[in-house]
């Protein structure tokens, strides 16, 4: 039995397997013996595993399998429950080992028998389990394996029944500090104005009477300079707008070229670190926001829509969110976001993908196709520069209605001269530059401080409501994983009416 043990047990069981063996013996001992009987009882034996394989592999199993997540989606360290339902065609039939495929990352796979022990009434049996993930993506799960043996337990086919379904596990937002914008906003983004009837200054404040106003609103001093009934004006709530920009170049957070290929967690992104907690920051800021009710405006670093490139998004090419659905949205379009190569690496990136392919394997495989589909897009965006005129032109469509906040990578001394000009389109101009080294953005920190931002570096070990808290201050916070007391460059003057700004 132990060498039987030994033999391949993808086609035949060890009884099948013993059945050849025996087989063999027979039609050896028919030739040596002579013997006629020996000759019939040797086929018979290595027949009944053939015709099993034969059998095995020409009958296909029809089963109707569906899963369903509950949540839909999950956010990165919450859990989502899976319910797998199985009913198979045809009813009857001995036991099936089955197994549900997932990625590695999530650990063993679940194992299970068909059909379960509690059957519903019309057959199916239901089976659950929970998945948990550290960190965000798209990733399939299943389809279902069956281990399938003929009645005579001789012979073996696995086979994949169903197919796969994506589970979207999105970044988490951050609570963040909630403080009053600079102006007459109130803490939930609303700004109270006035409609004024009349545009002299003696009636800016009221209007003449409409059949169904209060008397208890009935101004009596303009009523008696107008000789006709006037009330005091109305107040309407207008929803402000915010804009959210995240840049997502590769130049900006990547770190190296393993960070394209395995992502940081094996989601299969190209991202890293800084990404990641860029990416958080976002998800933060927007929540933040969009509870608020502010009308958010999300875009890259061109000024095209932020989610455009991502696979998850819902609508990627919408760049205005709002309402109660806009978080959950935003969320799920930040599943899969990854960072973009630009044009000039695109060639070199692909070259040392097809080098690396053996080494790296399927990951790689499946990074280097991604990077070859980009590839004719490239020209397109080589016309686009970051933070440019296409950026700059959405900004000013939506001047001075809300605050306008950058989460950026590292940027160039000329990239920061650029958007500096971008903080008069903000009723209050905020920036977060993300690098593994706070202290070398010092340079482009004073250039965005000096034309009205309120800006600070952070590194991925920084906690993001710290630094959402201390973007208030005109300087912005000392830069995460530097000395509080180490040396900065003088702070620009600021007016009282800049001093006094604060974060959403």
């Amino acid at each position: 039995m132990a060498l039987l043990d030994k033999l391949p047990s993808r086609i035949l069981t060890v009884r099948g397997w013993g059945f050849v063996a025996t087989a063999v013996v027979a039609l050896l001992a028919a030739q040596v013996l002579g013997r006629r009987d020996l000759l019939y009882v040797g086929v018979l034996l290595l027949a009944l595993p053939l015709a099993s394989i034969v059998v095995l592999r020409l009958v296909k199993p029809r089963f109707t399998v569906s899963r369903r997540f509950q949540p839909q989606s999950m956010e990165i360290g919450s859990t989502t429950t899976v319910t797998l339902s199985l009913a198979a065609t045809v009813a009857g039939g001995a036991s099936i080992a089955m197994e549900e495929l997932l990625p590695a990352r999530f650990g063993q796979a679940p194992r299970f028998t068909y059909p379960s022990r509690n059957p519903t009434r019309e057959g199916t049996s239901v089976y659950e389990y929970r998945l948990r993930s550290a960190s965000r993506g798209v990733y399939p799960i299943g389809p279902v394996t069956a281990e399938f043996t003929d009645p005579f337990g001789l012979g073996k086919s696995r086979h994949v029944l169903g197919g796969a379904d994506d589970l979207v596990v999105t970044p988490a937002p951050l609570e963040l500090l909630g403080t009053t914008l600079a102006g007459s906003r109130g803490s939930d983004g609303m700004a109270a104005t006035r409609r004024q009837a009349n545009p002299s200054d003696d009636d800016v404040m009221t209007r003449e009477y409409r059949h169904g106003d209060s008397l208890r609103r009935v101004h009596w001093a303009a009523t008696a300079r107008h000789n006709e009934l006037m009330v005091r004006q109305e107040e309407s709530v207008t929803t402000p707008q915010a804009t959210l920009l995240l840049d997502q170049r590769h130049s900006s957070f990547g770190t190296g070229f393993s960070t394209v290929f395995d992502g940081v967690a094996g989601n299969g992104l190209s991202t890293s670190p800084t990404f990641e907690w860029a990416v958080t920051a976002a998800m933060s800021v927007s929540a933040h926001l969009l509870e608020r009710n502010y009308a958010l405006r999300f875009l890259d670093h061109q000024g095209a829509p932020a989610l455009l490139h991502s696979r998850s998004a819902p609508f990627p090419t919408d760049e205005e969110h709002q309402g109660p659905g806009a978080v959950a949205g935003i969320a799920e379009g930040l599943a899969a976001l990854e960072l973009a190569p630009e044009a000039g690496r695109r060639q070199q990136l692909e070259e040392r993908a097809g080098s690396s392919v053996v080494r790296a394997g399927e990951a790689a495989r499946n990074a280097a196709r991604r990077i070859r589909r980009s590839a004719p897009e490239a020209p397109q965006h080589a016309q686009h520069s970051a933070f440019g005129d296409d950026l700059l032109d959405k900004l000013a469509a939506t001047r001075h209605r809300g605050p306008l906040v950058a989460v950026l990578g590292v940027i160039t001394i000329e990239e920061a001269r650029a958007l500096a000009s971008a903080s008069d389109y903000g009723s209050a101009s905020y920036a977060i530059i993300a690098s593994e080294r706070p202290a070398d953005a010092q340079r482009q920190l004073a250039i965005l401080r000096d034309a009205g931002w309120h800006a600070t570096a952070a590194s991925p070990a920084a906690q993001l409501p710290t630094v959402w808290a201390g973007l208030g201050t005109a300087d912005g916070p000392a830069p995460a994983g530097t000395s509080p007391t180490a040396t900065r460059p003088p702070a620009p003057h600021r007016s009282s009416r800049d001093t006094t700004r604060g974060p959403a």
